[in-house]
């Protein structure tokens, strides 16, 4: 018989035994003993009565005191009283012993009948005792002290004598009574062995009491505990967006929680819950005294308190010293919780099987009901569930389940909670199960939550994943990651089908804080978990020509400063504006905003690979960068969260704050085990920052930037494409946010769009996130004239650089021809051709 998963027999089989080593340890083993010695030191009985009472006679003479001992002389027994320390009790463990047996009052009347009754005799006895006198205890110190004192003795003499010969008449007294005491009888030393065994296994008892007090945890954070092995990510609005592991997804409040519920579960589990302090003597009696009697688990010996500790703090471990520590640790929850809200945490908590944990999920798993639609018999099965959840499983055993609930309506009858017409009602209600997948099985924000799990082990040691039971609060704005869900989709959907590109993705980051607000990386988390925001590298094409530009204006470039867009080939590289066309004289500003690509490379030699990649990296790009030519291109590949943190540097006026999702982390106990606290650093002076974002505001005014505009507000951006039209991009910004999208195709596959669609999307989403938003202006354009930068440049010098020549299809070195005559194309057949006798259609 099995009761609570403890072994009754094998219960106190352990308490048995640990009493026995103790025993052994105290009675068996001097004080110099180790504890290892007194273990292996058993007592020995004698083998018969006549051995027993030769060796008690043998022990007598070894322990008599002779006839006439010499009186010990005030100072000897002075310096024996010194070698021994002054004990000061401490009877605290005694004290919570008692509270913890509820028997203080009980204790109160021994305490008084015991001074009643030997008051008496400790009052005589004292009355017989001879008193030291007080001028025996200050010695002379003087000649003089020394003649008084001889005067005094020599007067007193006679006086001394007589006392003298009292107190050996009182000595001898005594001695008789000790004699009298060793010659007493076995039973008496029996006795006395037993009752120093039984203290001595009190205090034992006391100790370990005391041991396993001092080690209790702090039950104050109850309402934030989370299992071992959880994990709980939530939106910035406290939504939850995913859990995953043993965790409670939907908790009530007690209010919230029929009466009828509550009452089902305190009728089977803890009839007196309202009556004990965390443990039920009475309660544990009774269960044991059903349980044998029914020959089956029908009661549970543990107090739902108990059953919360256990489920909090312990584990199922089968101990004696887990049950102490389940006992002390309810009565402090009790000392420090009301009985509410121990009932609040328990029906949260408890696990009732079926990934169920908490009265709310198991009404949603077994029936697919919220708590308050549940009928009599429906909560019935519910309280049966805790003692064996998977043994009482509707889903598993109906037939178990339903003797289960038949049970618990019993109890509620027999503690008139219900009636008895309603109990034979609930009965005769067949079992029937309406089973549903826990809530939130299903993860809001997807994609956001898969970014958030790759990024936790950044800000957590790996011994709090493992032990799990962790909460994490991001940075996500629901409404905005809706919307940018619904704009991907339609994206993909619409733009893609027709511009051939099937994937798409989208970040958008708070400027000033670097908090990621949506992020977005695919169309469908279910068919493809690969997150394109965070995992795809990919080219960014002429986007990344921001970044060459902003180290230009941070080394003191003017954005009027002009070069000539030409054919070039530098070092065996040629760079090739769109359908290889060329404008001649271009300053950086129009450059930028058209996009010329041979002016960009041009600005990238005069400002150097090294600055470029440096403050690149300042900015957020963490990706490698190559230092060669096409980096001005964006022949580089990168993530669009980081291109998109970059580009929001610039809108923080060149002060870099890294992106990120995590804003804290909460383990099991409640504890904050990570606080995000990002500060911005300068990396590139306002100035320059200032200048950049003026040039790309005329990206989106008059340049291939134009979709993006919005309506209400200024728009900085820009726009790329990488090699054969394979990556479609467009990053902007307003002063406050900075979002950016990608479109493609996970193979490279080219697809038949332009850079201006990524532009127009973005505007959707924009237009609609920052709606009611405030409107800031950037700063204004500073003075130009006089300037001086904030980054020194490191002019790339080229071997060779051959101008007016380009690189045909077939790899040769051909003079420019601006005006090249158009190829000849051969006429083909066409696939289809309409048959002669192709019918007319009906009139």
């Amino acid at each position: 018989m099995r009761c609570e998963g403890l072994n009754v027999a094998e219960f106190f089989s352990n308490i048995k035994d640990k009493l026995s080593k103790v025993t052994n340890a105290i009675s068996g083993n001097s004080d110099a003993e180790s504890p290892q010695t007194a273990e292996d030191n058993e007592l020995e009985s004698p083998s018969s009565e006549a051995e027993f009472s030769t060796r008690t006679t043998a022990e007598e003479w070894e322990y008599l005191a002779p006839e006439d001992p010499a009186p010990p002389t005030e100072s000897e027994l002075e310096q024996e009283t010194d070698n021994y320390p002054i004990v000061k009790r401490d009877w605290e463990g005694l004290k919570r012993l008692i509270v913890w047996l509820e028997i203080e009052d009980l204790v109160t009347s021994w305490q008084a009948k015991g001074k009643a009754l030997f008051q008496p005799g400790l009052n005589l006895l004292d009355a017989k005792l001879p008193k030291k006198s007080a001028s025996s205890q200050l010695p002379a110190s003087t000649d003089i002290a020394e003649n008084n004192e001889l005067a005094e003795n020599n007067e007193l003499g006679e006086n001394n004598e007589l006392g003298e010969n009292i107190e050996l008449a009182e000595n001898r007294k005594l001695q008789g009574k000790l004699k009298k005491l060793l010659s007493r009888g076995p039973k008496f030393w029996v006795g006395i062995g037993v009752a120093s065994i039984g203290g001595g296994a009190l205090i034992y008892c006391l100790w370990i009491l005391h041991t396993l007090d001092k080690s209790l945890p702090d039950v104050n954070d109850l309402s934030a505990f989370n299992r071992d092995g959880t994990l709980t990510i939530k939106a910035a609005d406290n939504t939850i967006l995913l859990q995953s592991g043993p965790a409670t997804r939907d908790k009530l409040k007690l209010k919230e929680i029929p009466d009828l519920l509550i009452k089902a579960f305190i009728s089977i589990e803890d009839r007196r819950f309202y009556e004990h302090r965390g443990v039920d003597y009475q309660g544990i009696v009774r269960s044991i005294v059903s349980n044998l009697l029914a020959r089956d688990l029908v009661q549970g010996g543990s107090t739902i308190t108990q059953q919360l500790a256990r489920v909090v703090f312990l584990n199922q471990e089968r101990s004696i010293r887990r049950k102490l520590r389940e006992a002390l640790l309810a009565q402090k929850i009790e000392r420090e919780l009301s009985k509410e809200q121990v009932l609040e945490r328990y029906l949260n908590l408890v696990y009732l099987g079926s990934d169920s944990y908490g009265v709310s999920d198991a009404a949603w798993v077994f029936f697919s009901k919220t708590v308050d639609k549940l009928t009599l018999a429906e909560m019935a099965t519910l309280a049966g569930l805790p003692p064996a959840p998977s043994e009482y499983s509707p889903l598993v055993n109906p037939n178990f389940a339903k003797k289960r609930r038949n049970l618990v309506l019993e109890q509620m009858q027999e503690a008139k909670v219900i009636t008895e017409a309603q109990a034979k009602e609930a009965m005769a209600e067949p079992l029937t199960v309406k089973q549903s997948p826990p809530k939130r099985f299903k993860v809001t924000a997807p994609y956001f939550a898969s970014y958030i799990r790759k990024e936790l082990p950044r800000y957590v040691s790996q011994d709090a994943l493992e032990a799990g039971g962790l909460t994490v609060e991001t940075t996500v704005d629901l409404q905005w990651q809706k919307i940018a869900e619904q704009v991907i989709k339609s994206a993909i959907e619409v733009d893609g089908r027709r511009q051939g590109f099937e994937q798409a993705a989208l970040v958008s980051m708070d400027t000033k804080t670097g908090e990621v607000k949506a992020l977005v990386g695919g169309g469908n988390f279910q068919e493809s978990e690969f997150n394109r925001a965070t995992q795809a590298l990919r080219q960014p094409g002429s986007t990344f020509k921001g970044l060459v530009y902003a180290t230009a204006m941070g080394a003191g470039f003017s954005p009027y400063d002009s070069y000539e867009d030409e054919p070039i080939i530098i070092d065996g590289y040629q760079p090739n504006n769109y359908g290889k066309k060329f404008s001649g004289w271009r300053s950086i500003s129009d450059a930028l905003t058209s996009s010329v690509n041979v002016v960009a490379v041009k600005v990238l030699m005069d400002v150097g690979f090294e600055p470029v990649i440096k403050l690149a990296h300042d900015m957020g790009i963490k990706s490698k960068l190559s230092p060669i030519y096409s980096l001005a291109l964006g022949s580089s590949e990168v993530n669009l969260l980081e291109l998109t943190n970059a580009y929001g540097t610039l809108a923080a006026q060149g002060n870099f704050i890294e992106a990120h999702g995590i804003s804290r982390v909460i383990n099991q106990r409640g504890d904050v085990i990570y606080q995000a606290n990002f500060k911005p650093k300068q990396v590139l002076d306002k100035d320059s920052a200032a200048i950049t974002t003026w040039m790309l505001q005329g990206v989106v005014q008059g340049g291939t930037g134009g979709p993006a505009a919005l309506n209400d507000r200024a728009v900085a951006g820009k726009t790329g494409t990488s090699e054969k039209v394979r990556d479609l991009w467009f990053i902007g910004y307003i002063p406050q946010v900075v979002t950016g999208i990608w479109l493609g195709n996970d193979d490279n596959y080219p697809t038949g769009g332009t850079s201006g669609t990524a532009a127009y999307n973005w505007r959707d989403f924009m237009s609609q996130a920052v709606k009611g938003m405030p409107v800031e202006e950037f700063p204004k354009l500073p003075k130009l004239e006089g300037r001086k930068g904030s980054i020194k440049p490191k002019r790339v010098e080229p071997n060779r650089i051959i101008r007016g020549m380009i690189v045909n299809d077939d790899g040769a070195i051909v003079p420019y021809n601006p005006n090249p005559e158009p190829r000849h194309r051969e006429w083909q057949d066409p696939g289809y051709q309409q048959p002669n006798n192709y019918p007319e259609p009906p009139q």
